[in-house]
């Protein structure tokens, strides 16, 4: 058992079957280094496995059991090992056993009979190159724990924005209830359906498919500069209403680029989750074949996040209750979405979503909306608008 005051010394295992050699070696090294010995290739592996890696090892080439080469060869084959500096200390003095013991992985070769000084220097040298390595190693594991940590404090901070300005929306319009976390999944369910569909692979990424989860929150934000008598009618809308109501697609779009431009001027770079937000907020309500708004857009005109919200959006309002209305049959929501094929929606999102269209259902079911909250809202409603 090594002393404390050895404890604190890089530990250096010889390997050589020689005893007189290996007792030359331990003197040579034990006031510097804490020493251990094996006195062949499978007794050295094992002390190099057991418990803490040596620091370095000092490998002889020629023994009956293993050579010094297949020990380095294994040493170097096991991730944990790999680490080790090693230098051959051998009797083997032609170029080319030098040149194969360099190409397994050892760091230096030295021949017998050995110059003290020399082996002391060299070890000496590789220790703190080793140490160096070490250092950096640690360091860069050290940064990039914390690049990850920082990393996930930053995307929970998007995550909170994004779910306290949808609320903000949210609050206007509490009619919808859940139909955020819904039109949240069911774009994110399209989007994993879609991901290797030939239009849209190019798109999907890992990435992008996070992003428009996170976007398909703030679709509505535009609801928050709509004025009351509008947003909160209980009933449909009259032309002149459905006008007012349409502008919240440049509303959101425009609050969001907003946001966008400061975030850029603070950070310097972009905010890719706000980019992608704006394109749902200002196009969600575009349709395939160009009437819908606010710009006319037609087929692959609509930015691809604004087509999965469209048909989300739309399935969502169709199966929800609403103050003036009744929830409709998801049979005869997903009937409408295939009469809207190819007109109002992307013919491709169409048809992956009817062949998830279970998924949609027991998203529905999963953040259905409680039945007394709209009934609550519904005499809130009698009570304070005009009738």
């Amino acid at each position: 058992m090594d002393s404390p005051k050895d404890a604190q010394k890089p530990v250096v295992l010889i390997v050589d079957d020689t005893p007189d050699n290996l007792l030359l070696m331990n003197r040579l090294l034990k006031d510097d280094y804490s020493v251990r010995i094996a006195n062949g290739g499978e007794r050295a592996l094992a002390l190099a496995a057991a418990g803490a890696p040596p620091d370095l090892i000092l490998l002889d080439v020629m023994m009956p059991d293993m050579d010094g080469y297949e020990v380095c060869r294994r040493l170097k084959s096991d991730p944990a090992l790999a680490g080790i500096p090693v230098i051959f200390l051998t009797a083997k003095s032609e170029p080319d056993d030098e040149r194969m013991g360099l190409e397994l992985g050892a760091v230096d070769y030295i021949a017998k009979p050995i110059s003290p000084a020399i082996v002391l220097a060299r070890v000496k040298t590789h220790l703190a190159l080793k140490a160096s390595a070490d250092f950096l190693r640690d360091k860069a594991d050290y940064l990039e724990v914390e690049v990850k940590k920082r990393t996930r404090e930053i995307e929970a901070i998007q995550d909170v924005t994004i779910l306290a300005m949808a609320s903000l929306a949210e609050t206007r319009d509490s009619d919808t209830g859940n139909h955020i976390r819904r039109t949240q999944s069911y774009v994110g369910a399209l989007a994993e359906k879609l991901r290797e569909h030939p239009r849209f692979a190019h798109y999907l990424s890992t990435r992008n498919v996070d992003l428009l989860y996170k976007s398909a929150a703030l679709h509505d934000i535009g609801k928050v500069g709509i004025p009351d008598r509008v947003l909160l009618k209980p009933g449909r809308f009259g032309p002149e209403e459905f006008e007012i109501i349409k502008r919240h697609c440049r509303l959101g779009h425009d609050v969001i680029e907003f946001a966008e431009r400061s975030a850029e001027q603070s950070l310097g770079s972009h905010v890719e989750f706000l980019r992608t937000a704006k394109e749902i907020a200002l196009s969600h309500h575009e349709k395939w074949d160009g009437s819908g708004y606010p710009e006319g857009l037609a087929g692959d005109a609509i930015p691809v996040s604004a087509r999965l919200m469209a048909l989300a959006d739309v399935y969502d309002a169709l199966i929800s209750r609403r103050v003036y209305k009744d929830a409709m049959p998801p049979a005869q929501a997903a009937a409408i979405i295939g009469e809207g094929r190819g007109t109002h929606f992307d013919p491709d999102v169409v048809d992956a979503f009817f062949a998830i269209e279970h998924e949609f259902r027991a998203i529905a079911q999963r953040y259905a909306d409680a039945d007394d909250a709209l009934a609550k809202k519904r005499e809130t409603l009698a009570e304070i608008l005009p009738r």
